[in-house]
């Protein structure tokens, strides 16, 4: 792959020639401000050399033809970090236990500060994630965007949609109410109709041979820890290859052939 030049960085961050006169630093408050975070992140540049791979993965060709179809990858992304910062708050209040699990969440709705924004906010956030994963890898597919050099970036996105079902079906135990028990009691008996691994899924998942006590901490440390961290890993693996590779053009866009090439054919 050729190697392009790291484009220079934003005006902004670039620091003003001095005007004559103005020898003894900026003369307002404003670009007082300005130039000590200049030199805040130069010193923090200076010491991590974290500007290259910025801009690398910031600044970037785009190819002719990119629309606001492009963007629903970011979207699932900020999708994502929602429901992190949501549920981090969350988890602040609720009480994995069978027997108070319920009255944690009444507590969240009803008595906690903005608590029932925040619970709305995770709980059709992750309908909002799966509509928004959805779109975007019917997008990729109806693009081409999964044929070579771009195989990998594919199986990584598949593993990512299938990771955010699994956080879906663990987060609608958490409540612990009539239709969440019955309804994941269903789920986990469908898995363990699967072949081969479906039954040693299913005694994994309700952590026994019957759904018990136990089953809604295991659900809550999957949901919570080991779904989350896999999406975290994999989605920065995604980004780097998009980064790396590039984004595709949309397949009625043709690529224009040099000039060169047709008056040597004409």
């Amino acid at each position: 792959m050729p190697r392009f030049k790291l484009p220079s960085p934003p005006a902004a961050l670039q620091p003003k020639p001095k005007r004559p006169g103005s020898a003894r630093g900026p003369s307002g408050p404003v670009e007082t401000a300005t130039e000590a975070g200049i030199h805040v992140v130069d010193w923090i540049d200076e010491r991590t050399s974290l500007s290259g791979g910025l801009r690398w993965m910031m600044f970037r060709k785009v190819p002719k033809g990119t629309n606001w179809f492009y963007t629903l990858g970011s979207a699932t992304m900020f999708a994502f970090l929602s429901q992190a910062v949501t549920g981090i708050f969350l988890a602040m209040y609720y009480d994995p236990s069978p027997t108070r699990a319920y009255e944690s969440v009444r507590y969240i709705v009803n008595d906690a500060f903005l608590g029932e924004f925040v619970r709305g906010m995770h709980r059709w956030g992750s309908s909002v994630m799966v509509i928004l994963i959805c779109l975007h890898m019917a997008r990729t597919f109806f693009f081409g965007a999964y044929k070579y050099p771009r195989e990998l970036n594919w199986v990584i996105g598949v593993a990512l949609l299938i990771l955010t079902f699994a956080m879906s079906f663990t987060g609608y135990l958490l409540p612990f109410d009539q239709r969440s028990y019955w309804a994941t009691i269903v789920g986990v008996n469908i898995n363990g109709t699967g072949p081969l691994v479906g039954p040693y899924l299913s005694d994994f998942l309700r952590a026994g041979p019957e759904f018990g006590a136990t089953t809604l901490s295991r659900f809550y440390a999957i949901h919570m820890m080991l779904v989350p961290g896999l999406i975290a890993a994999l989605m920065g693996a995604h980004l780097y290859l998009v980064a790396k590779l590039g984004t595709t053009a949309p397949p009625w866009i043709r690529a224009q052939r040099e000039k060169t090439l047709t008056e040597d054919e004409v």
